[in-house]
């Protein structure tokens, strides 16, 4: 395959910046695939599970995403994401606190603010629990 360069950048740090064979996005309209020379394009990144290859690695790297965009540009590709996390990065008790808070924050019913906040950090720690799941299960 060729490769084609990548930045993926978490509001607190860069996530991976380098070449990639190919890229697994989360959006809108589902996972998003894309390969060298892909067209011009902007999307919005949604939580979930973003896979990239990066060249000479046997396995397919996989990372926790929560919203940002995606823009595609001349074939190069930059991500801007609030958060990435890998999975062995992933405390998953801590992910099962969050999504059990985010739950009881759900139905304390307050203000529209306080539970679309809640509904995101609820769609957060699922996320996570999902990325941290899948990568056990892959690794056995």
């Amino acid at each position: 395959m060729t490769p084609f360069q990548v930045q993926i950048l978490s509001a607190d740090h860069p996530f991976y910046c380098g070449e990639c064979e190919s890229l697994e996005v989360p959006t809108l309209d589902g996972q998003y695939g894309i390969l060298a020379g892909h067209s011009n394009m902007i999307a919005a990144v949604v939580p979930g599970m973003l896979h990239f290859r990066v060249p000479n690695e046997e396995k397919e790297q996989i990372a926790a995403v929560s919203h940002g965009l995606i823009k595609i540009e001349n074939g190069e590709v930059l991500i801007l994401i609030d958060s990435a996390e890998r999975p062995e990065e992933i405390d998953i008790n801590r992910a099962r606190r969050e999504a059990d808070a985010a739950k009881e924050a759900i139905q304390q019913k307050r203000t529209i603010q306080e539970y679309r906040s809640a509904q995101a950090m609820l769609a957060r720690a699922i996320n996570r629990l999902q990325v941290k799941e899948h990568y056990q299960s892959w690794n056995k």
